[in-house]
């Protein structure tokens, strides 16, 4: 078979399967294209999820005739620096494909007007010149789309419902709209208007408002500058989070990109404070030198590389946990509205005074004030647990009068799982062993970056019995665990031995200890450096060695935790995300008790 030449309309659709996958994409290089234009007002309209129309138009600097017709030939841009070095490319667009590619899959029409000159309009039809000539439009332009792959049935069939590519429409909108606060947006649907932010508007507000509202109140601001890289941006709290991982917006040099080096990082920064199935509500915006990130990888653009990945990663992981610890022990407010209406409408059977306790402790109403303390270090060292046979009531002291604490004074504890306090502004309750569990991790953590975790040797050293993949990896871990306070050594082909834990565990269940680390390891450890494998261990042992629901505590005891959740960094949330205490404010308990 010889060889030959393809037609210049045969090439154009082959190229188009490549910058055209759906709707979305082609909406996205027209909204950028409007961008680069230096629009400030953008309109998009859409019918069928895309697939009969797209529509955008923009007040940007808009094109006469002669450029209009070379912008529908392929790798013809306004957009490359003159030198012709892709590697200073500023804009969003630069390869000059995104044009001719719709228009030889789809009807195209482009309407602009130069300010100052005649309006003038271009139409393609899959590839053929339809039409051209003189139009009345504002100045700017207005490019239409319509009957995507209506012409190339092969493609077409393999696009999803309307529905589905409306969403991915809309996805594709949002990421855009947050990464340009200062254009307005507004997009129809069917002739519904389904989107509208104003121009001008500050980063986190213009996130929250094309995320979810409440991000507005359970948000970090996150900043880092490094040499000469800035990441800015919002990340939720980890108790405000998702299921699903598509509430990640990530942003290098105002372009959206799903690059997996920096949902990497991300997952990496939240590893020990959400569980595997949770993800974060982020949108992170990271300016890079052009020369150091190379945005030409894909047609798409999506993807980017950079020059020093492991200096970006690494950037957003501590820029990340900055932030979320300086918000201390802030956790997510809002009790779920169906247990507050359970709790409100259940009815309450009738039951002799004094027959049911309703705290578990009890005693003289001076132990119900917390413990005094005159430092922050004694007030972190105050809690800590001795195994349940062997514990000690700690002394009680009385609080000095005006003394304030934020999560309030311990009253007693529920269903031995829940410590009740009083606050000034509301009745606090904390989960004690996802409070717990934090704290005994910020401990251990502290301890590593000290003088390291003290260990406890077993009297009998335990054998944990794994298959051989399993003890493979912990073995080549040995020397990290003992880091942390866990001596562990091989055991034969399908064992492990422990020899000592951490002294700060205390009594744990060492098989499921050493069980849980071979599974965290299969799932997290080729993506992770070490200081964070440390973190995932230390997070894993923090589980195992933390007071468990059911163990009945004393006042002292529930104060002296309180405390130390008060100078805890994270405390406000458990390794797994969930939050570890709430608050009903007084306003709250009123309106169960019909006050107001």
């Amino acid at each position: 078979m010889s060889i030959r030449r393809l037609p210049e309309h045969l090439v154009n659709r082959i190229a188009a399967g490549e910058v055209v996958e759906r709707p979305a994409s082609a909406l996205k290089e027209l909204v950028e294209n409007a961008l680069d234009a230096g629009a400030t007002r953008i309109a998009i309209r859409l019918s069928n999820g895309g697939l009969d129309r797209i529509e955008v138009s923009d007040d940007g600097c808009g094109m006469n005739a002669t450029d209009m017709a070379l912008a529908l030939e392929r790798h013809a841009t306004s957009k490359m620096p003159d030198d012709e070095a892709i590697e200073n490319v500023a804009t969003l667009g630069f390869r000059g494909e995104a044009l001719p590619s719709i228009a030889s899959v789809a009807r195209l029409s482009i309407d602009s007007r130069l300010a100052g000159a005649d309006g003038w309009n271009r139409t393609v039809d899959n590839g053929r010149l339809a039409a051209e000539g003189p139009v009345a439009i504002p100045p700017g332009t207005r490019v239409t789309v319509e009957q995507l792959f209506g012409r190339v049935p092969a493609r077409r069939k393999f696009l999803r419902s309307p529905k589905s590519e409306y969403a991915a429409c809309l996805d594709v909108l949002r990421r855009l709209a947050m990464a340009h606060p200062r254009v307005a947006f507004s997009v129809e649907h069917d002739g519904r208007r389904v989107l509208g932010v104003q121009g001008g508007e500050a980063r986190e507000d213009r996130v929250a408002a094309l995320t979810d509202r409440q991000l507005a109140d359970n948000h970090v601001i996150v900043s880092l500058e490094r040499d000469g890289v800035r990441l800015s941006g919002v990340a939720s709290i980890p108790t405000y989070n998702r299921g699903v991982g598509d509430h990640q917006y990530l942003f290098v040099n105002g372009r959206p990109v799903r690059d997996r080096l920096l949902i990497g990082a991300v997952r990496g920064a939240y590893a020990d404070m959400l569980a595997r199935d949770r993800h974060p509500v982020v949108a992170l915006f990271l300016d890079v030198p052009p020369l150091d990130v190379d945005v030409n990888v894909h047609p798409a653009k999506t993807e980017v590389r950079f020059r020093d990945p492991a200096m970006v990663r690494g950037m957003i992981v501590s820029g990340l946990r900055r932030a979320l610890d300086a918000e201390g022990f802030r956790a997510v407010q809002h009790p779920d509205p169906a247990a507050l209406q359970a709790w409100k409408a259940e009815p309450v059977s009738p039951t002799s005074i004094g027959a049911l306790p309703i705290f578990e402790a009890a005693g003289d109403p001076a132990d119900y004030n917390p413990l005094a303390r005159t430092s922050l270090a004694d007030r972190r060292a105050s809690f800590i647990t001795p195994p349940p046979h062997a514990r000690a009531e700690p002394a009680v002291a009385s609080v000095p009068e005006g003394t304030r604490f934020p999560l309030g004074v311990a009253r007693g504890q529920v269903a031995r799982t829940y410590i009740v306090a009083e606050a000034e502004d509301g009745l606090v309750i904390v989960d004690q062993h996802a409070a717990h569990e934090r704290l005994t991790l910020e401990r251990m953590r502290r301890a590593m970056e000290g003088q390291g975790v003290t260990s406890q040797a077993l009297l009998l050293p335990e054998v944990v019995e794994l298959d051989e993949p399993a003890c493979d990896r912990l073995e080549e871990r040995c020397a990290e665990f003992r880091s942390v306070g866990l001596e562990i050594e091989r055991f034969g082909p399908a064992a492990m031995l422990v020899r000592a834990v951490p002294a700060m565990l205390g009594q744990s269940d060492v098989r499921g200890l050493v069980s849980d680390l071979a599974d965290d390891l299969a799932a997290y450890d080729s993506t992770l450096s070490l200081r964070e494998r440390l973190d995932l261990v230390a997070a894993t042992m923090a589980c195992h060695g933390s007071v468990r629901a059911g163990r009945v505590l004393s006042v002292a005891e529930m104060n002296a935790l309180l405390r130390e959740m008060e100078v805890t960094p994270r405390s406000g949330q458990c390794n797994h995300g969930r939050p570890t205490w709430v608050k009903l404010q007084h306003g709250d308990i009123e309106k169960l008790f019909g006050r107001k």
